[in-house]
């Protein structure tokens, strides 16, 4: 019975004496804390995504504070809510946020394209482009898989018909699916705006192209004669647009013979890409 009570005196006596060594240390090695960054971390999502080119919301928060940065509005998926926010934390004026929302530039559904194999392997994007750039005859189109739909934070990509769509008002601007696409697929547009936008990247010629996708850009160049704001070029056999110049007339999409061009609005009220 002795033998028992010692061996509980001497745990709790160890016990003791290490929850005093602990306090004390906790005091004496603390790291005063950064209110100014503690306040802005408050006031960010969190998503911890890197949009803003540091390391997440700790890292921006800390630059912001340190002056490493004066730019309140890097942080999209805060939007100008949080860009405001934070300039009243700062003593500085807000910088503005365009709103923007990701696009994946690809309509080789199911029906569109033709597959060359059978894919059996790990459902991931980048382990099917390293066979033979995946199942799909086009080397250069979405593979369906979900990379982007696992990589984004905010559940607002889902894969339909073979191809990733993108909710647009759910979207954040992160550019977590960018990074995630092994096909470069994905980029943002302005959100609320209409724009016409090609929907491949295919780079063969026209006539290879559409053995490969009936929906591919075959690089006819009849959208480029047909837009009045030089908002559309013809490079590496595939149309490309200059949002910043584009109007969203809808000319070159009603031009286009296989319709890869797609007059896009980012709709407030639909909340879905309309073509």
């Amino acid at each position: 019975m002795n033998t028992i009570l010692l061996a509980v005196l001497l745990v709790a006596g160890i016990g003791l004496i290490a929850g005093v060594g602990l306090s004390v240390a906790s005091v004496v090695m603390a790291v005063p804390t950064d209110e100014t960054a503690d306040a802005i971390r408050e006031v960010l999502p969190g998503a911890n995504c890197g949009a803003c080119g540091f390391s997440g919301c700790d890292g921006y928060a800390a630059a912001l504070s340190g002056g490493q940065t004066a730019q309140t509005n890097l942080c999209a998926p805060g939007g100008n809510d949080a860009a405001k926010a934070i300039a009243a934390i700062l003593g500085v004026e807000a910088g503005e946020i365009k709103p923007m929302a990701a696009v994946v530039h690809c309509n080789g559904t199911t029906e569109n394209s033709k597959q060359k194999l059978t894919y059996q392997g790990v459902q991931s994007c980048v382990m099917a482009a390293q066979l033979f750039g995946g199942q799909k005859e086009c080397v250069y189109g979405c593979l369906g898989y979900g990379d982007c739909v696992r990589a984004c934070p905010y559940d607002a990509i889902s894969i339909c018909d073979g191809v990733a769509r993108v909710n647009p008002l759910a979207c954040k601007a992160c550019r977590a699916c960018i990074s995630a696409c092994p096909k470069h697929l994905i980029e943002l547009l302005p959100l609320y705006e209409t724009r016409a936008a090609v929907l491949c990247k295919n780079h063969n010629k026209g006539a290879f192209t559409r053995k490969e996708c009936t929906a591919g850009c075959i690089g006819c160049m009849k959208c480029t004669k047909v837009c009045e704001f030089d908002a559309i070029r013809v490079e590496n056999n595939t149309a490309h647009v200059d949002y910043d110049k584009c109007t969203g007339c809808g000319k070159c999409a009603a031009q286009c013979p296989v319709g890869a061009i797609h007059l896009l609005t980012l709709a407030k009220e639909s909340g879905a890409q309309a073509g």
